[in-house]
Order: C-alpha cells, then sequence, then structure tokens
C-alpha cells in the first residue's frame, strides 16, 4: 500500500507536470520565433517558465551576454572605434556548452523519482510474493494440526495469502506503465531542447558572424 500510494502520487505529479510542458513548449517556440530580438524573449520568461526551453534560452542568453560583455571589454582595451562584434569559434563554443548544461539540468529534474516508479514496478510483486509464500507455509501448518485435512480447511488461508500477490501486481502494473510512458516524454522533451538548441546556436552565428 505505501508503494503503491507513493507511486500514484508520483504519476499524477509527473502527468500534471508533462502536460503543461506540452502547453508551454510549443508556445514559447511560437514566441521565441516570431521575436527580433532576444531580449524580449528573455523578458518574457517567467510567462514560460514551466517548459525546459524556457531554462535553455535563459542559460545561453546569459551566456550570450556574458560572450558580448567579453568581447567588447577586449575591442575597449585595443581600439577606440570598435567595429561590429564578431563572435568567434571559442565564443560559440562556450555557449553551446551552457546549453548544454542547462539541458543536463533539466533533464536531471525531469527525472527526479522516476526511480521510485522503477523500484515499484520491479520490487513490489517480489513483496506479494514473498507475503503469498509465508501465507501458503502459514496455512498448511495449521492444516497440520486438524484431525481431517480438506480443502474447506486450507482453501481460506490460500485465498488470503494469495491476496498479497494481487496487491504487489496492482502496485507493479500501473508503475511500470507510467514509468515508460514518462520515460518516452522524457527522451521527446530532451530532443526538442537539442533542436532548440541547434536553433538558437544558428541564429547566434547569423546574427554575430
Amino acid at each position: 500500500m505505501v508503494f503503491s500510494l507513493l507511486s500514484w502520487t508520483i504519476i499524477v505529479r509527473k502527468w500534471l507536470t508533462f502536460r503543461q510542458i506540452d502547453r508551454q513548449s510549443q508556445a514559447f517556440i511560437d514566441y521565441f520565433r516570431k521575436r527580433s530580438r532576444l531580449s524580449e524573449v528573455s523578458a518574457a520568461g517567467d510567462l514560460y517558465r514551466r517548459t525546459p526551453l524556457s531554462g535553455l534560452f535563459a542559460a545561453a542568453y546569459q551566456e550570450l551576454n556574458a560572450q558580448i560583455q567579453s568581447l567588447k571589454n577586449k575591442e575597449g582595451g585595443t581600439s577606440s572605434n570598435p567595429g561590429p562584434l564578431v563572435l568567434g569559434e571559442r565564443n560559440i563554443l562556450g555557449i553551446q556548452r551552457a546549453l548544454q548544461r542547462a539541458a543536463t539540468a533539466e533533464l536531471s529534474i525531469l527525472e527526479k523519482s522516476m526511480s521510485w516508479l522503477a523500484t515499484t514496478g520491479s520490487v513490489t510483486p517480489f513483496i506479494g510474493l514473498l507475503g503469498t509464500v509465508a501465507g501458503i507455509i502459514s496455512a498448511f501448518e495449521g492444516l497440520g494440526f486438524e484431525k481431517t485435512a480438506s480443502i474447506q480447511a486450507v482453501a481460506p488461508g490460500i485465498a488470503d495469502a494469495l491476496f498479497t500477490t494481487a496487491a504487489g501486481l496492482f502496485a507493479a502494473i500501473p508503475a511500470v506503465i507510467a514509468y515508460n510512458q514518462f520515460l518516452t516524454r522524457i527522451k521527446n522533451i530532451g530532443a526538442e531542447m537539442d533542436d532548440f538548441s541547434s536553433e538558437f546556436l544558428n541564429l547566434v552565428e547569423r546574427s554575430f558572424s
């Protein structure tokens, strides 16, 4: 019962989380593509805080500003009239690393509590089986004290013992189904983050090259 209650709590919370992500991710992508300035997207970050893409953008935008400021400081110290800013390969790699770190952090948040679902799916059937074996042993031990052996004497004890196996499967089956479904959705979100990272880097290269 403890495994079942906790796993169902996780399932409901994860389902609501992924539902919000699905809604906000596409809205954020549309907003990102329609805006001509990255600062406008950054200002609207709180509106899309439920999607991991917003976290990726915030990390990449912060790193982009840091790279630009670093170039300005260098050019300001060597030239009184610096030309247009051009990001080099090292600058682009810095932004790429920032995107990778943010993606790893976002995936870690999404994978939180997934191990509990996997544990529930793999352990609870064995816990139920253990209870069944113990119950059957107890039933047959009780049967040894009876003067006459009959199915009526042993059946109630075996039925009670089998209930633990059913309870274990009741906890395990939803947990396994939910784990597989959520794992697929996490992989899809990871692919979306990879696509967004590539799109952001392409935008930076077009704008600062």
